[in-house]
């Protein structure tokens, strides 16, 4: 695999499974330092421990992204741990259950939006100044089709995503001066731990995943692999004119 991130730092937020497990692990195969932040230390630094093993200079910071102050000492002890920072995955994200958006409770609305549109902001917070000291880098956000063309049971998610899209955009002017670079990815489903969570099951049934799979023009759910493969292309050189994309990763769903 080409090392096109030798000598860069990333970091990945919600690096301990599905989307954000794939991205730590292609930034590390492809030569970056990386640090991974997830509120679950199980799993990751079970992430962590296998990419050590594997070589790469990896560290774990335990990281809730909705608190300023956890995301500062992520943001902080990178800087520390590696001299600096050149690359910020804000890709931690929550959903509520699916279910009409009249009937979700409060306290689950606050947190959607404290996670994945606060979550997005704090990580650029605290990471765009340490970039400018490098004279430049970049950010990636994943957001999701559903900003786009939302499925219904999930407003309030799909809400917050079309918040990440509008912060990806606006950034993108902003730091432009600083050469900072922002973009985002727009997924389709994919059959990980967070899209079981939305359903409130375990494992998806062929019935739901057949419900899902017939809206995508390529007939098959995202891959975090696909996911993975968006963004370290968006973080690399070969990508070096584009910000303010919000590239959709959807099989054509968004077309069809």
């Amino acid at each position: 695999m080409d090392r096109r991130f030798d000598g860069k730092v990333a970091v990945v937020t919600g690096a301990g499974s599905g989307f954000g497990k794939a991205i730590a692990e292609r930034f590390g195969h492809e030569g970056a330092s990386v640090v991974l932040a997830d509120i679950d230390e199980t799993n990751g630094r079970a992430v962590t421990d296998a990419l050590a093993a594997a070589g790469v200079d990896v560290m774990f910071v335990a990281t809730d992204v909705s608190q300023s102050d956890q995301v500062k000492r992520l943001i902080d002890s990178t800087v520390e741990r590696f001299g600096g920072l050149d690359i910020l995955i804000n890709n931690a994200g929550f959903s509520h259950r699916s279910m009409l958006m009249w009937e979700l409770p409060e306290e689950d609305f606050d947190r959607v939006f404290a996670v994945n549109t606060r979550g997005v902001f704090l990580g650029c917070k605290y990471a765009i100044p340490e970039m400018a000291k490098r004279g430049g880098g970049v950010i990636i956000n994943t957001a999701s089709i559903g900003a786009s063309c939302p499925r219904p049971g999930v407003t309030a998610y799909n809400a917050t995503k079309g918040a990440v899209v509008t912060l990806t955009r606006g950034l993108a002017v902003e730091a432009a001066r600083f050469k900072i670079r922002v973009n985002a990815v727009n997924p389709v489903a994919s059959e990980t731990g967070f899209m079981k969570g939305a359903l409130g099951v375990e494992r998806l049934s062929e019935e739901a995943k057949a419900g899902l799979i017939a809206g995508i023009p390529l007939r098959r759910l995202s891959e975090p692999a696909d996911v993975a493969a968006s963004v370290t292309f968006l973080a690399s050189e070969d990508a070096s004119f584009l910000t303010g994309v919000c590239l959709d990763v959807d099989g054509g769903r968004s077309i069809s």
